[in-house]
């Protein structure tokens, strides 16, 4: 992938952009199987591999420059402000929004934040885009100083650009590098973009986690779909499990299925998804996830933990090792906490793994882990 701005040394957001992508694939499959050295796999699957560009389903701008002439990209180390909208990690698809919403900002009045003044509302501009076309944009703002003149303008933009069918306005008033505050406000009646993965519905609500590639993100749903389906199980937990992704694929009919996500927010639209699936077996709960599980005196035949970087941690891992599920399935964006937390599974053995590439041209990637209960002698 070429990109200008990696060339001109104005973005270095992509560390690995000058490695072949081959390289790149090849880099994170040795790490992956370093950190697992120790564990004797039974089956290394190939790494599904990402479009190198274009793939992204969402954009996290900066807002800089003046009120006239605003910037969207990014911030340097130097205050410098760089415009990211012809990144090649997004498709054609955002350049009509970015064009649109550049004038938008002018036309209500939203002053971009100045960091080294302290002045200033409009801090960052959130997109994300569904497969089905529609659209989410969430205005990050110090406060709501100006936010009947973002109502009031909003009309032209969303004139401009009917894609956008979710609108919000977070309020983020704290001076630091923080994406966004607790504080969400409608602005449009619908607050849930649908989306679609292997012909199961999904919705995400504006403060929700969702993938940010879905080409690579639906073959990762697939495959744990795959794997569970060819398990003789029927009951199954899906911890950590956002807007219900995993649980919903890998769920049948017959299957005992319950999910849990400290996001209230991600749990609702899960709900909404087993619903219009009529699956009836199917529960969602917005509790910690290591609290529920811990908390419970049995467990089902199989865990799915797809936990943030940190992992699932010593007291969860210690649990499912007392408890002992006849299988584990575990998704993970951090290698490294995932290999320290199956090094804990000392009852575990693993049947196979594998590496999904979500971030191309970083050294980041998803990894798809089946362990199997070891047989007592």
């Amino acid at each position: 992938m070429h990109c200008a701005l990696y060339d001109a040394n104005r973005c270095r957001s992509c560390q690995w952009l000058d490695k072949p992508y081959s390289t790149q694939l090849s880099d994170k499959q040795s790490l992956l199987e370093q950190l697992l050295a120790e564990q004797p796999v039974a089956a290394w699957l190939p790494p599904v591999v990402s479009p190198q560009q274009a793939f992204r389903n969402k954009a996290k701008m900066v807002v800089s420059g003046s009120v006239e002439r605003p910037v969207l990209g990014l911030l340097s180390r130097e205050g410098e402000a760089v415009d990211l909208c012809a990144c090649p990690l997004y498709p054609d698809s955002f350049q009509p929004v970015f064009a649109a919403l550049k004038p938008f900002i002018a036309r209500a009045g939203l002053t971009p934040y100045n960091v080294a003044r302290k002045r200033g509302e409009l801090k960052f501009l959130l997109i994300t885009e569904s497969q089905q076309g529609g659209m989410m944009l969430r205005f990050v703002l110090r406060s709501t100083a100006k936010l009947e003149q973002l109502r009031a303008a909003l009309p032209w933009l969303q004139q401009q650009l009917p894609q956008l069918t979710v609108i919000s306005a977070n309020i983020q008033p704290v001076h630091m590098a923080i994406l966004e505050g607790d504080e969400e406000i409608a602005l449009t009646p619908d607050q849930s973009l649908a989306e679609n993965f292997n012909g199961v519905p999904l919705w995400i609500r504006p403060q929700s986690f969702f993938q940010t590639n879905p080409q690579v993100a639906s073959t990762l749903y697939a495959t744990a779909r795959d794997w569970v389906r060819a398990l003789p199980v029927n009951s199954m937990w899906d911890l950590f499990c956002g807007v219900g992704g995993f649980g919903l694929h890998c769920a049948t009919p017959a299957m005992q299925l319950t999910g849990i996500e400290i996001s209230a927010e991600a749990i609702a639209c899960a709900q909404r998804s087993a619903a219009m699936l009529g699956l009836e077996k199917v529960q969602f709960a917005a509790l910690d996830s290591t609290a529920f599980a811990t908390g419970r005196d049995a467990v089902p035949q199989l865990v799915l933990v797809n936990p943030p970087r940190r992992g699932i941690g010593e007291a969860l891992c210690d649990y499912l090792s007392q408890m002992a599920p006849d299988y584990l399935l575990y998704s993970s964006c951090n290698p490294q906490t995932m290999a320290q937390d199956i090094a804990r599974l000392s009852a575990y053995e693993i049947t196979k793994v594998q590496l999904f590439d979500m971030f191309p041209h970083t050294a980041h990637f998803e990894v798809l882990t089946l362990l199997t209960r070891r047989q007592q002698p």
